[in-house]
């Protein structure tokens, strides 16, 4: 096993840093993204991906992906208005800690970053490694995205 660092691209949100970190500090704001009809869409986008039994609280989201099992990604630490830190506690095929990362440009305006440290096998690196680059870039641009309130 071998630690690996995943960071993304700094990105833009034109929002003020406290209400995006109230946002994505509470999992509970991303259950309407996770309903039914979004499942069977990721579903049909990676076939090899069936998500199903989501739940959310606060700290924690918990949910089963196919031939995996119970996966559950954990708040571990909260800076307010400047970083999240998650890590996952189990059914993954390999254990990560993730941040989101948020300064302020101006009042209305952030910059975010993430950055993922994953502890790989040398087999599962090769399987994922240009998709967990490719991802954290993509996730970091749908972040830029939400309607943050």
């Amino acid at each position: 096993m071998s630690l690996q660092k995943y960071v993304s691209e700094i990105k833009f949100i034109d929002q003020n840093q406290d209400v995006i970190y109230n946002y994505l500090s509470d999992f509970k704001n991303f259950a309407s993204f996770f309903n039914e009809t979004a499942l069977a869409k990721i579903s049909e986008k990676i076939p090899q991906i069936k998500i199903s039994n989501f739940e959310f609280d606060s700290d924690s989201c918990r949910f089963n992906i196919l031939k995996m099992g119970h996966t559950e990604i954990r708040i571990i630490n909260r800076a307010p208005s400047k970083n999240i830190k998650m890590s996952n506690l189990n059914g993954a095929p390999f254990g990560f800690t993730f941040w989101i990362q948020l300064l302020p440009v101006s009042p209305y305006r952030t910059k975010i970053k993430l950055t993922m440290h994953a502890e790989l096998t040398e087999m599962i690196k090769m399987l994922v490694h240009k998709k967990l680059t490719k991802g954290i870039n993509q996730l970091a641009d749908t972040l830029t995205k939400i309607p943050y309130r």
